[in-house]
């Protein structure tokens, strides 16, 4: 098998992940996961297609991540896995789909609107 490369986004993270054949080493950054993700929620985020899939100790992944958050990094890993784990095997798609892993989604920070606080707050209207 040859090494299979992919791109998953979130908000302003983006991520290109390398999956191998190995025993489930994950390198993100240069770091390995427990250590670039602190908590298990985002650990798990990355994990989550590989163990729907059963296949968390199958791949060697490395990631290149850069920009944005630590939760939106961790969603863009789990897209760019997701997608990667589908062109391996047509199977994957099955069971990933359902649970919406192959859906980019597109929500962005709405922009800041001039002569008011945020994008969405607007100031109290008064007549006089």
């Amino acid at each position: 098998m040859d090494t299979i490369h992919k791109i998953g986004r979130r908000k302003t993270a983006v991520a290109r992940v390398y999956v191998s054949e190995g025993t489930g080493n994950m390198t993100i950054n240069g770091k390995d996961l427990p250590a670039y993700f602190t908590t298990g929620t985002l650990q798990y985020k990355a994990k989550q297609a590989l163990l729907l899939t059963d296949n968390l100790e199958s791949f060697d992944i490395t990631v290149n991540v850069f920009g944005g958050g630590v939760t939106g990094q961790a969603e863009a890993i789990r897209l760019a896995i997701s997608r990667a784990l589908c062109e391996l095997d047509a199977e994957n798609r099955l069971i990933l789909k359902p649970e919406g892993l192959l859906t980019r989604d597109p929500r962005m920070v709405e922009r800041k609107k001039f002569g008011q606080k945020k994008a969405r707050k607007k100031f109290q209207f008064s007549k006089r």
